[in-house]
């Protein structure tokens, strides 16, 4: 079995202090096999928050396979965002990554995709080149390995929730998925975490998706609090708990839900 603990939208700047402690001790204690985070590390993209987001991430001594958010790109010095928009996204977050952003091992692929663009404040997109990466990168994973995609902005919605706002490219980016046998869409950046299969993709099968809620900023929506998604993957199987923070005890299980696959789709058990 291998467990994946899947944070996003830290939001370093606007983040609640405690949180981030009782974060990194559930995290210590789930022991996960791998930590993703699916961007958003800082509220404005400043040093001082880039610099806070990577003791905390220091403080993880799993591996880590990081991908940025449109916060992550400076909004107001307008120089940087246009002519270096990662600058300070690579000096302190992407050392820590794995190699050009994909994590394998004897069970699992996960490969990060940056949709975060210079020229879009809030929308994400995949481009031409990422997209046709995906068949490549995964064409030489082994049968039986479980294939994982990470991306800031969601490529897909589960056929049971109401629409959200996609990537752009999100369509043809499904279908190179699909034709790479891409098991598990992990995602954030509308601070809901949810998860169920989307069908409508290709004759291929379904693909999972599993978006993340905002796991210590202080800017929670909805009717969710603080949250991260603890992934749980054995045999054909998933299961997705939402660990939620509730002050004075910390990270607990809020919700489960499992998912079989039968070679072709995936199915809520």
């Amino acid at each position: 079995m291998r467990t994946i603990a899947h944070i996003s939208d830290l939001h370093f700047g606007r983040h609640n202090l405690d949180v981030m402690e009782n974060l990194l001790a559930s995290i210590e204690k789930s022991r996960p096999d791998l930590v993703v985070i699916s961007g958003d590390f800082t509220q404005r993209a400043r040093h001082v928050e880039f610099a806070e987001a990577r003791r905390f991430l220091d403080r993880i001594a799993v591996p880590k396979l990081v991908t940025p958010g449109n916060h992550d790109v400076p909004l107001y010095n307008l120089f940087h965002r246009y002519l270096r928009p990662f600058r300070k996204y690579d000096r302190y977050i992407a050392p820590l990554d794995q190699p050009l952003g994909f994590f394998q091992d004897d069970g699992l692929a996960v490969l990060g995709l940056n949709t975060a663009r210079r020229f879009t404040r809030k929308n994400g997109r995949l481009s031409q080149v990422q997209i046709s990466s995906i068949r490549r990168i995964f064409a030489s994973v082994p049968r039986g390995t479980t294939k994982i995609i990470v991306t800031h902005h969601p490529l897909a919605v589960p056929d049971s929730e109401d629409s959200l706002e996609l990537a752009g490219r999100a369509i043809a980016a499904l279908k190179a998925i699909a034709d790479a046998g891409v098991h598990l869409l992990l995602s954030g950046h509308h601070h809901r975490a949810l998860s169920g299969p989307v069908t409508e993709v290709s004759s291929a099968g379904s693909i999972l998706i599993v978006h993340a809620g905002t796991a210590i900023s202080t800017r929670t929506r909805g009717v969710g609090g603080n949250s991260y998604n603890l992934i749980q993957i054995a045999h054909g199987q998933i299961s997705v708990r939402v660990m939620e923070w509730g002050k004075g005890q910390g990270f607990v299980e809020a919700g489960i839900a499992s998912y079989a696959f039968d070679g072709n789709r995936w199915r809520a058990k």
